[in-house]
Formats: C-alpha cells, sequence, structure tokens
C-alpha cells in the first residue's frame, strides 16, 4: 500500500502517517524501486491501534509506552490511569456546570465583575445597595481576585467572615460611609512627609482609617492564610493603585485591625 491507501483505510490523513513516523510511534516501511514506501498489513494494524488508543484520550507519549516493547506498563495500567484522570476531570466539570448554574439561576441579578463564587455573588449583592463608590468599585475588584486566587475552603471563610459587614441595612449603610470617607480622599493633599506624622497630615485620613478598623468583622481576624498567593507585593501594588491619602487611611486601618485582636 502507498501512504495515501493506508490513510484511507486507516481513517486518517496522510499528514498524521508521517508525524507518526516522525515521532517514532510508527516504524518507516520500506520503499520499492521507484521510492514510494510500501505499507504492509502490519502497518495497518499498528496505525489503527494508534488511533483506537488516541480516540480513548492517551496522549502519545503514553501511546509509545504502550507500544514499546520494554515500557514496563502494559494496557491495563495505563488505561486505569487513564480512567482516573477522566474522573477527575468530569468532578471538575460536573463541579464548573454547578457554579455557572448557580451564577445563570440569578436571572439577571449577575455582578459586573463576574463570573465569580456564587459566594462572592452573594456578598456583592449585598454591597451593591448603596451610592456609586470609585473606593468601593476597587473593593469589588480586589475581591473577585482573591475569589479567584485563593482555594474554595479559604474563599467560604472569607465570605462568610466579611459577610457580617453587610448583613444588615444599617452595616451596609455603615460601609458605604466608610466608602465615602475614602472617596473624599482622594484629592486629598498629603505628602510623603505627612504619612508617619498623625497631626500634620489631613485628619480625615484618621477617621477613615478609624472608620474602615471599626468595620472591619471581628471573625476576620481569624482568617490569616486565606490567599496566600496576594503578598506584600500585592498590597504595595494596591496602595500604588490608589491616592497616597487613600493608601495612608488603609495602612493605618489595617495596623488598629491587627491590634484589635492582641
Amino acid at each position: 500500500m502507498r501512504i495515501g491507501e493506508l490513510a484511507v483505510t486507516v481513517g486518517v490523513t496522510t499528514r498524521t502517517v508521517r508525524h507518526y513516523h516522525h515521532l517514532g510511534l510508527l516504524p518507516e516501511p520500506g520503499r520499492r524501486p521507484n521510492g514510494y514506501r510500501d505499507y504492509t498489513l502490519r502497518h495497518a494494524v499498528v496505525l489503527a491501534r494508534i488511533r483506537r488508543l488516541t480516540e480513548l484520550g492517551l496522549g502519545l507519549t503514553e501511546v509509545r509506552d504502550v507500544l514499546a516493547d520494554d515500557a514496563g506498563r502494559d494496557l491495563t495500567e495505563v488505561l486505569e490511569e487513564l480512567d482516573a484522570d477522566l474522573a477527575r476531570q468530569e468532578a471538575a466539570i460536573r463541579e464548573r456546570r454547578d457554579r455557572l448554574r448557580a451564577l445563570l439561576d440569578r436571572e439577571g441579578d449577575l455582578p459586573a465583575e463576574g463570573p465569580v463564587s456564587p459566594e462572592l455573588a452573594a456578598l456583592l449583592t449585598g454591597m451593591a445597595h448603596g451610592p456609586e463608590s470609585p473606593m468601593a468599585a476597587r473593593d469589588r475588584e480586589v475581591l473577585a481576585l482573591i475569589d479567584t486566587v485563593a482555594s474554595p475552603e479559604s474563599r467560604q471563610r472569607l465570605m462568610a467572615a466579611l459577610g457580617s459587614a453587610f448583613e444588615t441595612p444599617a452595616a451596609v449603610a455603615r460601609a458605604h460611609e466608610v466608602y465615602a470617607l475614602l472617596d473624599a480622599l482622594a484629592d486629598a493633599d498629603l505628602d510623603d512627609a505627612d504619612l508617619d506624622d498623625a497631626d500634620a497630615d489631613d485628619p480625615r485620613v484618621d477617621e477613615a482609617a478609624r472608620a474602615l478598623a471599626d468595620c472591619l468583622p471581628d471573625s476576620l481576624l481569624l482568617e490569616t492564610d486565606l490567599a496566600p498567593g496576594l503578598d506584600d507585593s500585592f498590597l504595595r501594588a494596591l496602595y500604588a493603585d490608589v491616592a497616597p491619602a487613600q493608601a495612608e487611611a488603609i495602612r493605618r486601618a489595617m495596623r488598629m485591625f491587627t491590634e484589635r485582636g492582641r
């Protein structure tokens, strides 16, 4: 058989046959006097097996292990490993579909930062009941980032800890008062020399810091490892993304909040 006849017989393309030659999966056949490759029934049998194995989901490296005489792994072992991998993928897909269905069931009440976890979606819904605020919008973006990098267990704990800050209309109103105080600092005249001098800077910085620290729920004190990927470099990036006075208010609030837990 010539390469085109072999490809048609097994149901692959001639490019695939040549690729398998290049990878060493399919032995090169002998050539006729005219230079054309001369494929035999054995080549067709091997090529058909490669096709069956790849259709099961094996990668070409795994196919090579199956075909090699000295691979040390039999077909049953490879297929059991593949079955376990497919089971993990199936569970992951099922979880993703459950999350997608939870978002779709919200009937248009989806946060602009979505798609996010159902836990964060519920929290953002509570945060939305208030005046529009640039700092609140930034807060939602940061929460969406943490929602992405935190583990599912950590994410659930974080959302549960933060939920108390928005669980009642009064709590929501207080949170938005804090956002308003921080928004008002966007144009505050605070130079680098003032940052460590509470008496010299705009008094609104300390007011916003104390309000923010008071707004943070005590349950958040217990959650110190929610998103390990968000280290000091993340905090520096966060502070650089807001006005100097806003950054200083957040820093002071974090110190006050930490001291509260001691």
